[in-house]
């Protein structure tokens, strides 16, 4: 398993060996020595998410409040979609900073966003699955969104896409509205839940 983290501090990009042969192929995308010696703790799972998205798909840019907030560990076991993490947790060194990774069913790379940031992730083909594991329930109160399509973000969409995004999601405030009315989580604050899970073990 091979890791990588990302510009975003705390996200990281996990890809596992895979094994074809003439039956098809195998890959373990979660390998929680491999996670646990990145991250400093094990994943909690609350829930597992899955969803499928035709090419062009939006979903995002999703957070939720802090504390508890919500890691996800996220891959695509079919289709292709390009992954993205944002740093919203005001105060932090590297706030507004993204970076992106590309998840496909070949080579079956995982993403793991931690508490207090944000994603969002484009399908790149019809019929893409995203499965991701959540280390919190859904709570719709304490769910948020910030707009993926803000200029001062600048978030990579593939520009030959014509992208779809629910209603709820092109209506969400951009990154300086929602940091003006107190809608982004502290850096402190998810600092202090970081220390929390590691001291939990």
């Amino acid at each position: 398993m091979d890791v990588r983290e990302l510009a975003v501090p705390g996200a990281f990009e996990f890809t596992p060996r895979t094994f074809p042969d003439e039956r098809g192929v195998f890959a373990s995308p979660y390998q929680e020595a491999a996670f646990v010696k990145a991250v400093g703790h094990p994943m909690r799972l609350a829930q597992l998410n899955h969803s499928r998205s035709r090419r062009g798909s939006l979903r995002g840019l999703h957070f939720a409040d802090v504390p508890p907030g919500q890691a996800k560990y996220v891959y695509c076991p079919t289709g292709a979609l390009l992954d993205i993490v944002v740093d919203i947790r005001v105060g932090s060194p590297t706030f507004g900073t993204w970076d992106v990774a590309e998840l496909d069913s070949v080579h079956f790379r995982a993403v793991y966003l931690p508490e207090g940031v944000g994603h969002a992730f484009v399908a790149l083909e019809d019929d893409t699955v995203i499965s991701y594991l959540c280390s919190t329930p859904y709570n719709p109160p304490a769910e948020h969104g910030v707009s993926p399509l803000d200029p001062a973000l600048g978030l990579p969409w593939p520009t030959d896409l014509k992208l779809v995004l629910s209603p709820k999601d092109a209506a969400a405030p951009t990154l300086a509205e929602a940091e003006s009315s107190g809608l982004l989580p502290s850096y402190e604050d998810c600092q202090a839940r970081y220390r929390e899970l590691r001291s939990l073990g």
